[in-house]
């Protein structure tokens, strides 16, 4: 069965999302102080809205600030100093998202080849740090050859990123658990599975190992229950893709975990150059604990027409 690149659904429309995204800490002994960051504030961007935003957090911080990252995201910082066993997270937003403006895909640098999107000069200043490797290195050997398939000399942008986005699709199998947020990239080519932000971080390096600038993009994807089934509220999580530059300040974004660019059912939390610039939730605690456990929730609930 041949696996189809989606652009477009049939109805793509402008949606409008109440999430809610939960994190459940419990510790086996009393927490004298907690240290967070999170990244749980949508982006205000073209294409998507911010309507309503709040994060709440139990126990009550002593001290909490909030702040724009050099990405332009907003992160917010906060310090509990109320002996606590229990700890919770909640960002809760609402938000309208377009669909992806085919424009983006179908005309100008898209469709010239894509050695031309190479960030050089003033124009790409900004963009050339997307370019850059990690420490350690996640352009390996087997990246190289990868993108090599893919990236054949003169093919125009838009088309490669198709291949890419299927290729990973489809060389590459889901499997929850099977990695971790330390996975490096050249593991997940050698065991071919993992998560989305496995997938995205494996686009990722493609796009740089051909002098590209990519970007790591965290969060949600509002899914559809089967057909005869209830939505069930909170069993979702978060999500990650990427975005690739194009001339003219332009990214676009594109999902290999789901075979198609990025539309209406996404939406932008934060971006980086990798996941550990964006992380949720992030923290240091103080305690005699031995053992703790977390509890993550996502609903991604589209209100109606």
């Amino acid at each position: 069965m041949a696996l189809t690149f989606s652009e477009r659904t049939a109805d793509s429309r402008t949606r409008t999302y109440r999430v809610v995204h939960s994190t459940e800490y419990t510790y086996d002994d009393s927490v004298s102080s907690s240290y967070g960051r999170c990244y749980l504030s949508p982006r205000d961007m073209p294409g998507q809205r911010v309507l309503e935003h709040e994060i709440s957090i139990d126990p009550e911080p002593s001290d909490r600030s909030e702040g724009v990252d050099a990405f332009g995201n907003i992160d917010t910082f906060f310090h509990v100093t109320t002996p606590h066993t229990e700890l919770v997270v909640r960002g809760s937003s609402l938000v309208e998202v377009d669909p992806l403006d085919r424009a983006i895909t179908g005309e100008g640098a898209a469709i010239a080849p894509w050695e031309l999107a190479r960030p050089v000069g003033a124009a790409g200043a900004i963009a050339s740090q997307f370019r850059l490797d990690l420490e350690p290195p996640e352009i390996t050997d087997s990246v190289r050859a990868y993108a090599d398939a893919i990236f054949t000399p003169g093919k125009p942008l838009v088309e490669a990123i198709r291949d890419l986005t299927t290729g990973i699709y489809t060389d590459f199998q889901y499997h929850s658990g099977a990695t971790s947020v330390s996975t490096r990239v050249g593991d997940v080519m050698e065991r071919r599975e993992g998560v989305c932000q496995d997938f995205a971080r494996v686009a990722i390096a493609c796009l740089r190992s051909k002098g590209l600038a990519a970007r790591y993009v965290s969060g949600y994807l509002a899914t559809e229950p089967p057909p005869g089934q209830d939505r069930v509220v909170g069993a979702g999580a978060t999500h990650a893709w990427a975005a690739v530059w194009l001339p003219g300040d332009i990214w676009l974004p594109f999902d290999p975990t789901n075979n198609k660019f990025v539309d209406e059912r996404h939406v932008t939390v934060a971006w980086g150059r990798d996941y550990e610039d964006v992380p949720p939730l992030r923290g240091v605690i103080y305690t005699e604990s031995k053992g703790s456990k977390i509890h993550v929730s996502v609903d991604v609930a589209p209100l109606p027409d």
